[in-house]
């Protein structure tokens, strides 16, 4: 074989390649959209730093739109902390497989949900991915999980503008928006504007900011006292020219609710904090139905 036969062996095996490259991509691509279609509202919930209940967030945001008769789905991308299985009580639930699909985990008849948590046989078990193996986990979660026709998938992302955020945004066209979760300290609404920049770079609409621990009643007395202060969720919203969805108050009662597995707009209903997150789910879903109808609309 002289070398031109070899150049032209060699370019032919690389277009040959690139074509399986490119085929396996499109593949993907169908799956993902097959899987995605039937879903409505897709919302992603964000933080700019650990430590502000954004988990807690989701959790009560995805249990009251199903607990209203809405077909919710909570994907827990959170692949080194995911707390979403013990927020929910439903720890060492393992999902079942049907027909080469992930069957996501029932918490009741109207809420299903994925974590990498309940795949882990130890609770202390350390998940070591880099980044490309993170986007492959995140895309199969989305792709491979019968999520079946649901009007609303809440996405808890892990907090920060890293690996996990930027997949699922890249990965869920068409998502309705951010919820983005702070506190009322300087340092945590910093990172909203940096978790409000990241959206607009990513051209994600960012639905409002919820501020979480937003002042304390006293269970005895009754009177409220601003431990991390207050109004700072607010003003940064009016700052970034973005919609404020409502104050959370600190409550002893949402930590036992947690760690209890029961989550607080479920449990207790009537106390103060859950009424607050059900105003806040209000506002969030009237403003996915306005957009929704908006939608329709334009491509009408």
């Amino acid at each position: 074989m002289n070398g031109t036969q070899q150049s032209e062996n060699v370019a032919q095996k690389s277009c040959n390649s690139k074509q399986v490259e490119e085929l396996h991509r499109l593949k993907e691509q169908i799956e993902l959209q097959e899987a995605l279609f039937n879903i409505k509202h897709k919302i992603v919930v964000l933080s700019g730093k650990g430590g502000v209940g954004k988990s807690s967030v989701a959790v009560n945001l995805a249990v009251a739109l199903s607990l209203s008769g809405k077909k919710t789905g909570l994907l827990d991308v959170d692949l080194h902390g995911p707390s979403i299985p013990t927020l929910l009580g439903i720890e060492g639930r393992l999902p079942a497989t049907a027909a080469a699909r992930i069957e996501p985990v029932p918490y009741s008849d109207t809420l299903k949900v994925m974590s990498v948590g309940l795949l882990l046989r130890d609770r202390a078990e350390a998940v070591v991915w880099r980044g490309p193996a993170k986007h492959g986990v995140i895309r199969q979660f989305l792709a491979a999980v019968a999520w079946g026709d649901l009007d609303y998938l809440i996405v808890d992302c892990p907090p920060g503008t890293g690996d996990e955020p930027l997949s699922v945004i890249q990965l869920l066209e068409g998502a309705e928006g951010a919820v983005i979760v702070t506190t009322p300290q300087d340092v945590a609404l910093t990172d909203v504007r940096k978790s409000v920049t990241f959206c607009r770079q990513m051209k994600l609409p960012v639905i409002g900011v919820v501020e979480n621990m937003s002042g304390f009643v006293c269970p005895h007395c009754g009177e409220g006292i601003d431990i991390f202060k207050s109004g700072g969720g607010r003003l940064v919203a009016d700052e970034m020219n973005i919609p404020f969805l409502g104050r959370i108050p600190l409550d002893p009662a949402m930590v036992r609710a947690g760690d209890e597995g029961e989550p607080l707009v479920e449990y207790r209903a009537d106390s103060p904090t859950a009424q607050a997150f059900a105003a806040m789910v209000a506002t969030v879903s009237a403003r996915c139905d306005a957009a929704g109808n908006a939608a329709r609309e334009s491509g009408q």
